[in-house]
Parts: C-alpha cells; structure tokens; sequence
C-alpha cells in the first residue's frame, strides 16, 4: 500500500487556509486536514470550503471531541468531511456515538490516543468499539516542553496492538515520517514545525509549494 501523506491546515482563516490547501493537493498531498485552530477560527465554513474546492479529496475535521461526539460529527459530515477525530481519552461512549453517527454518513473514526496513559490497551478498546483508524499523535505543546518528544516513542506497542491503520503526527521531520512508515504506519501527517510555524498558527514558509511537493516525492519514493 503506498504511504498517505496528510497535511494539517492550522491557519486561522479560510483565505490561508485555501492557500496551502491549493499548494497541497497540486504538489501530491492524498489528505487535507481542517486543523483544530481552522476549525476553531471558521468551524463549518471551513469544512464547506474545503470541499466545494476539493470534491474528490479527503477530507479530515480534527475535532478533537471529548463529549458531544455524534452530534459534532454529524455537523462535519454534514458540511462536507470524510473523516473526524475523537479523543481516547473521552469515554467510551463518546467514541461509540461518533463511530455510530459515522456510519450513518458513510464516513470515518480517528481516535486520537494522545495522553492516554495505556496507548496500546486503548487504541485496542477503540478498534473493538469500531473507529477506523487509531492516531499516534505527540501534541505541539508536549514537544515544546519536551524536546525529542515524538509519536515513534508510542507506535511500535500501537502497531502490534491493533490491526485498524495507523497514523502518526506529531513535529516529523521527513526522515521520521519514513521511519514511521517502515515500522507499519499507513498514513503521516505534516504539520508544525515542518509545513506550520512552531510559533503561530502560519505557514512556516510563504514558498509552500515546492516545500511540500519535495515531502511528498521523498515519501512516497522512500523504499519501505
């Protein structure tokens, strides 16, 4: 299976945000993700955005639930994404209203397991529970405190314990994001410090582009 690469657009307008979306999807990106700070921002109008642009690209809303979740859900798949993201750490019934709602719109699960204190035994509850795909995810303020902090810490006891696709994000750098890809992750998310500043909520390059079609050809040409 070739490797999906995603990129997470963690702007706070949508006039940014369709900027480097644009960049993304003509320098080969598979995913879009409508990071939390866009959603945060523009919330629907976002999403709406994203795919009267982009009608045959997927489309992820990082929601982030922790409660709520089938109806936050239904609101995304409503506007328009394909896949939304809830929380480990929520309970389980939280997880079982986004999964059911997901059904019913022919739509995905992500379950983040950012935090959990037992990765691995979560990302296992949640594949039972019937979320899609797990998400190995270092957050942006766990690496500014700790520096070297990275989701290849977590994924290996992730991968051996589920058999759903698994993603990894978290301040990769190429080379990791490769390295992720050869221990048994599908799909690499780009984000901040890489494609967003580590500092704001910008691109960390005006010249988007070429930066992200470089990650894109060096991903999907890496030999696994």
């Amino acid at each position: 299976m070739e490797p999906i690469v995603q990129v997470s657009i963690d702007v706070t307008t949508i006039e940014e945000a369709m900027a480097l979306a644009r960049g993304s999807v003509s320098a080969g990106v598979d995913w879009l993700e409508v990071g939390t700070p866009l959603l945060l921002a523009e919330g629907l109008h976002a999403v709406r955005a994203f795919r009267r642009e982009f009608p045959a690209v997927p489309i992820v809303a990082d929601l982030k639930t922790m409660d709520g979740a089938g109806l936050e859900a239904e609101m995304m798949f409503k506007a328009g994404a394909n896949m939304v993201v809830v929380m480990g750490q929520a309970h389980d019934a939280s997880i079982i209203e986004q999964v059911n709602m997901a059904r019913h719109y022919d739509g995905k699960v992500m379950c983040d397991v950012m935090l959990c204190p037992d990765k691995p035994g979560r990302a296992r509850q949640a594949e039972a529970m019937g979320v899609d795909y797990i998400i190995v995810h270092t957050g942006f303020d766990e690496r500014n405190m700790t520096p070297g902090a990275s989701p290849l810490d977590d994924l290996p006891a992730v991968l051996e314990a589920v058999d759903i696709p698994v993603q990894a994000v978290g301040g990769l750098t190429i080379e990791q994001a490769i390295q992720t890809l050869a221990l048994g992750a599908q799909i690499v998310v780009f984000g901040a410090p890489l494609v967003i500043s580590g500092t704001e909520f910008k691109a960390a390059d005006p010249n988007f582009e070429p930066l992200i079609r470089d990650i894109v050809q060096q991903v999907k040409s890496a030999e696994i």
